[in-house]
C-alpha cells in the first residue's frame, strides 16, 4: 500500500442530452447553482453544490468515495455521485416531479443512514444519502 500523499477527488462530471432540462432538474431538486458556459467552453455546465465545505474537518474541497461489489439483481451499476439530503422521501418526490426516476425504496445502511439511487432526466444514475443524524 502506498504511503504517499493522497490525490483527492475534487470534481465530478456527468453527461447530458438536453442542457435546459439538466439545469432545471438539478436546480429544482437540489437547489444547485448551475452556470451554463458558452460554445467556447464546449457548452459545459458548472454545478456549484455547496457554499462551504460540508465536513469542516475534511480537506477543503475534497470529497470521499467508495467502491461497491456488483450484484446481478441491482440496476444501473455505474460510477455515480451521492448527494446528501435532509429528507430522502421529500427529495424522492421532487425527483419524480421533475422527470427523474427513483430506483426502488431507500435502504438502511447501519450506522450511516438511508440510501437510494435514481436516474436523472439525462439517464445518469445518481444516489441520495440521508445521514443517520438527519433521521
Amino acid at each position: 500500500m502506498s504511503e504517499g500523499k493522497m490525490n483527492p477527488v475534487v470534481h465530478f462530471e456527468m453527461p447530458y442530452e438536453d442542457q435546459n432540462r439538466v439545469v432545471s432538474f438539478y436546480n429544482q431538486v437540489f437547489a444547485w447553482k448551475m452556470q451554463v458556459l458558452g460554445e467556447e467552453m464546449g457548452h459545459y455546465v458548472l454545478a456549484t453544490t455547496a457554499n462551504a465545505d460540508v465536513k469542516p474537518d475534511a480537506h477543503r474541497g475534497a470529497i470521499g468515495g467508495g467502491f461497491f461489489p456488483k450484484k446481478p439483481d441491482w440496476p444501473a451499476q455505474y460510477p455515480s455521485i451521492v448527494i446528501g439530503v435532509e429528507d430522502i422521501k421529500e427529495t424522492m418526490n421532487k425527483i419524480t416531479k421533475e422527470g427523474g426516476k427513483v430506483l426502488g425504496e431507500p435502504m438502511e445502511i447501519p450506522g450511516v443512514g438511508q440510501y437510494v439511487s435514481f436516474l436523472d432526466t439525462e439517464g445518469n444514475r445518481v444516489s441520495l444519502m440521508q445521514p443517520k443524524d438527519k433521521m
